[in-house]
């Protein structure tokens, strides 16, 4: 197994993990009871001190500050797109059903994959459209259900957040010798400024500051860390499309825990998108692939 194989591998596994931890966005969202900004804006600090702790583990106290001075254009792009994303994530769950954020955010593949050729000319793979084709006729089995319910304010930032996790994704490909850990760290700091004026600490009961702990730390920070190491090693494409495991995931978690029953539609519409996101990584794990090429080397 050469070493873009192996690479390439533990992109897969390192995104699939992110997935499943952001998939857990619903059932913190539907437990916690203050309101949306204080969500954001508590959740924001955790998230953000404990990914940047995590990584002053990881490089060192001087050669992180090393790598902070050195923060440059690409950092702070992927510090705004996650900051939209995050901020249009949460709001588009709060705003409306699960099962409708999720199915529209379900076209992300797509989104990624056209993003991603426009910008860095990387083309998906024909597995990858292939089970992208799939997934999205999941999807559309899951819209036959959604009978136009849900606010029209939550479809809307479901959409944002489908565009910038998109652009999030190709920044992360394009610039993948950059250190990104930082850029989701102040990520989640900026979702807490940009909140700021909005939140009410003090309406957070015990119960919701225990929640928004784990909130921030195991459904964020582990997510945006995973994601991180991952993403670089893996077509912009295929990271999308693995982080549309969030889809049939998340409504699935709220169904299970806090009896969110989804539409008839998504329980039918959710295992094909499953079907296509595992199908697609068995066929990719399967194949070789040559080596990495460098920044020059791609035209980038």
């Amino acid at each position: 197994m050469t070493i873009e194989d192996r690479q390439y591998r533990l992109g897969v596994i390192y995104v699939a993990l992110s997935a499943l931890a952001w998939s857990l966005s619903g059932l913190f969202m539907r437990s916690i009871s203050t309101d949306l900004a204080t969500i954001i804006f508590l959740r924001g600090i955790v998230s953000g001190t404990a990914t940047l702790m995590f990584f002053f583990y990881l490089e060192g106290i001087p050669r992180g500050l090393r790598t902070l001075q050195r923060m440059r254009g690409p950092t702070l792009l992927a510090t705004l797109f996650s900051a939209a994303s995050m901020i249009s994530g949460l709001g588009s769950i709060y705003y409306t059903s699960v099962a409708d954020a999720m199915v529209i955010y379900a076209t992300v593949p797509f989104v990624t994959a056209g993003v991603a050729f426009l910008f860095i000319r990387e083309k998906a793979s024909r597995s990858t459209l292939i089970a992208s084709a799939i997934a999205f006729c999941g999807v559309v089995v899951m819209l036959m259900d959604t009978g136009g319910g849900g606010s029209m304010l939550g479809k809307g930032l479901a959409a944002i957040m489908t565009l910038t996790v998109a652009a999030l994704a190709v920044v992360m490909r394009r610039h993948r010798d950059v250190p990104m850990i930082p850029a989701m760290a102040f990520s989640a700091y900026l979702c807490s400024i940009v909140t700021f004026f909005f939140a009410s600490p003090g309406t957070a009961t015990g119960n919701d500051i225990v929640l928004i702990i784990l909130f921030g730390v195991v459904q964020n920070a582990i997510g945006l860390i995973l994601y991180t190491f991952g993403a670089r090693w893996i077509p912009a494409a295929d990271a999308s499309l693995l982080v549309a495991l969030e889809v049939p995931l998340t409504p699935l978690w709220v169904w299970i825990f806090m009896a969110e029953v989804p539409p008839q539609a998504t329980l039918i519409g959710g295992p094909i998108v499953l079907a296509a996101l595992f199908g697609h990584i068995c066929v990719e794990f399967r194949r070789s692939r040559g080596p990495v090429p460098t920044t020059r080397q791609a035209g980038l």
